[in-house]
């Protein structure tokens, strides 16, 4: 259910915005939207765990907050980060 060290690494280097970048909201909603398709893969075999869907019900709210932040501030980069994850809106 969670990433692994190498894979969270890897996230960081593509989506980095400078040089040992960790706190962007492009990393960060990168690596929240890893861990929410982590998740779902998780729940097409565990329906009834109900314990981490609201898990999953808290990243979705807190990734969709770092997006609203982004749109708010530069919406080219809001659009750009949204076709790079493939996330819809």
């Amino acid at each position: 259910m969670s990433i692994t060290a190498e894979r969270k690494q890897a996230l960081i280097k593509e989506y980095s915005t400078k040089t040992d970048d960790t706190g962007s909201p492009e990393v960060q909603v990168a690596i929240l939207t890893e861990r929410i398709t982590n998740l779902t893969e998780h729940f097409k075999t565990h329906v009834k765990d109900n314990h981490s869907r609201r898990g999953l019900l808290k990243l979705v709210s807190q990734r969709r907050q770092l997006l609203d932040y982004v749109k708010k501030r530069d919406e080219a980069r809001y659009k750009t980060l949204i076709e790079r994850l493939g996330i819809r809106r």
